[in-house]
């Protein structure tokens, strides 16, 4: 599959917004699929491809948070265990099945959140000073980020909302530590369906190499807003992401 300078230009531009996208809030993937489907790949390869990108962009974001001291080990793995079996769960599915059965499900969650962030933001961004839950203290997080994952492991485009939810609508985490266990849990869960996708042969590397050059540009940029920026700048960022989430979700189907 040769690529031309354009289209080589197109995937790294294209890359870097979703890089920034997917770092503080989701739906970064709504980019990266169709322009990997512009060369003709089937949906199937293309959603297997751009996990590529993901994977080199969490790498990135994590990094990155946990620099500034804004992921605590002690929250990690009560996060992630839940977040893991939904994601090896969704990676088999999605190497098996249309991707189609979770898009309404997707669809419906965003617009939830999206009319809940209009009526009452504070269910799902904590005020600032909100006391944050572990999972054991909140057991229905635990299902919350399950479902994350397999939707996540699945079809990925979307996912950092689903995440969202959970981390700062249930445990009620501030956005910025929400961030980076978002980014924790994407990193994970991509590396798992990315193992079952290159054992299905439906990566091709060289146009996921070249946008993960991309999102790796844009994740760096956007962790270091998202610690600097105020929670207001990243609610609104948050909101506005929702609705052009939602939108690119109907006009999908």
């Amino acid at each position: 599959m040769e690529l031309s300078a354009t289209y080589i230009t197109l995937l790294i531009a294209t890359g870097f917004i979703a890089g920034i996208i997917n770092t503080l809030a989701g739906g970064g993937s709504n980019l990266t699929l169709p322009a990997l489907m512009i060369m003709g790949m089937p949906a199937d390869v293309a959603n297997a491809t751009n996990r590529v990108a993901v994977f080199m962009q969490g790498i990135v974001g994590v990094k990155g948070f946990h620099r500034a001291g804004k992921i605590k080990r002690s929250d990690v793995l009560p996060v992630l265990t839940p977040t893991l079996i939904g994601g090896l769960i969704g990676g088999l599915l999605a190497s098996f099945s249309p991707e189609s059965y979770l898009k309404p499900l997707l669809l419906m969650a965003m617009i939830s959140m999206t009319v809940v962030m209009l009526v009452k933001p504070s269910v799902i961004v904590p005020p600032e000073g909100t006391k944050a839950f572990s999972v054991s203290e909140k057991p229905s997080a635990w299902y919350a980020l399950f479902l994350a994952g397999i939707y996540g492991g699945f079809v990925q485009a979307g996912v950092g909302f689903v995440l969202i939810a959970a981390l700062a609508g249930t445990l009620r985490y501030d956005l910025v530590t929400t961030n980076a266990l978002k980014m924790v849990c994407t990193l994970s869960f991509t590396l798992l369906a990315l193992i079952v996708f290159i054992w299905n042969d439906q990566v091709r590397w060289q146009p996921g190499l070249i946008l993960a050059v991309g999102t790796m540009l844009g994740s760096m940029i956007a962790v270091k807003f998202a610690i600097r920026a105020k929670t207001s700048q990243l609610k609104w960022f948050l909101f506005i992401m929702t609705i052009i989430g939602s939108l690119a979700a109907l006009l999908s189907e």
